[in-house]
């Protein structure tokens, strides 16, 4: 950890000095304890993005159950939707100047540029690689070790959409093409309008890894030592945040806070401005994975349903066709 210069050492003291808060135990018991905040308002003001997923979701479910008692709340919240969808709007046009300034500001006050932009260089291609083995390898591996078919074919079917969510940077927006790939693999319209809807949700396994490694790299920049501990924190929540992340353009960076305050690196966040610059195309990377991932996983779900003949008939391609 002494090996990154005084900035290093500065930043590895001062975890050093929060004592309890380098215990991976106190860290993960720290997370959980997120998800239950005492002020809601204030929750939001602290970034505290776990604890408003939560309540969230605990508010959504509560208010669903209601039936038309809560249609009210439901139509106020609508609306309150398209107001802050609004002012969002209105925001991000100012967005260019702003993202443009902090980078600015982090490009100019870098000891040496060229070792910048060399570090920036080797951790684009050290994220590509990690998706390439795990959309081409680990997914193909799990499909193969759970249902004896070839995975080839999975990747050829879903072809369509994988070039739709590399385009439109989204796996919601590419969910048509999605739908439409499964149905021509055969997969029932049940199946395929549950899982992948849900997958596209909450299957990130590409903005997972993609957090994890930012999060590293950031900590390797200043030279901060995570140890086997705080690597383990660093992976355990950022499969947490992937499941809150938004499937729309680069909303990985947001969750991607949430694992810098589990790190303990919440003061390194201004860094997220430098690696927007290159998330726009890396984005779509991993856009391309979580949607392998939900193919893979709407054919996992297909092949155990038809075992258990759960499956109603469609027409479509046989079994042995998957």
């Amino acid at each position: 950890g002494d090996g990154g210069g005084g900035g290093g050492g500065e930043a590895a003291a001062g975890l050093a000095g929060r004592g309890p808060e380098m215990d991976p135990v106190s860290r993960l018991l720290g997370i959980l304890a997120q998800t239950v905040p005492p002020n809601l308002v204030k929750a939001g003001a602290d970034s505290n993005i776990l604890g408003v997923i939560s309540f969230s979701v605990f508010f959504s479910v509560t208010l669903q159950r209601q039936g038309a008692a809560a249609q009210q709340v439901t139509d106020f919240v609508h609306a309150l939707e398209k107001v802050f969808m609004e002012m969002v709007r209105v925001v991000l046009l100012a967005s260019p100047l702003g993202i443009g300034s902090l980078v600015m500001a982090k490009v100019m006050g870098a000891c040496n540029l060229g070792d910048s932009l060399k570090a920036l260089s080797l951790f684009m291609v050290t994220v590509l690689l990690a998706l390439a083995v795990q959309g081409l390898v680990v997914l193909p591996l799990v499909y193969l070790s759970l249902t004896r078919r070839n995975p080839l074919r999975v990747l050829r079917a879903f072809s369509p959409a994988f070039v739709s969510g590399f385009g439109t940077d989204s796996s919601t927006a590419a969910l048509p093409v999605t739908l439409e790939c499964a149905r021509a693999l055969g997969v029932p319209d049940p199946v395929s309008r549950f899982v992948l809807p849900l997958g596209a949700t909450i299957n990130m396994n590409g903005t997972a890894l993609y957090e994890a490694l930012t999060v590293i790299f950031i900590a390797q920049v200043h030279g901060v030592d995570l140890g086997l501990g705080g690597t383990l924190v660093v992976v355990l929540t950022s499969a947490l945040a992937a499941v809150g992340a938004a499937a729309i353009p680069s909303a990985g960076l947001v969750t991607m806070l949430l694992v810098l305050q589990a790190a303990g690196l919440e003061r390194f966040s201004g860094d997220v401005a430098i690696i927007f610059t290159v998330d726009w195309f890396l984005d779509r990377c991993r856009t391309v994975v979580n949607i392998a991932g939900d193919a893979f996983g709407v054919c996992v779900v297909e092949h155990w349903t038809r075992a258990l003949d759960l499956n109603p008939g469609t027409g479509g391609p046989r079994d042995d066709d998957l």
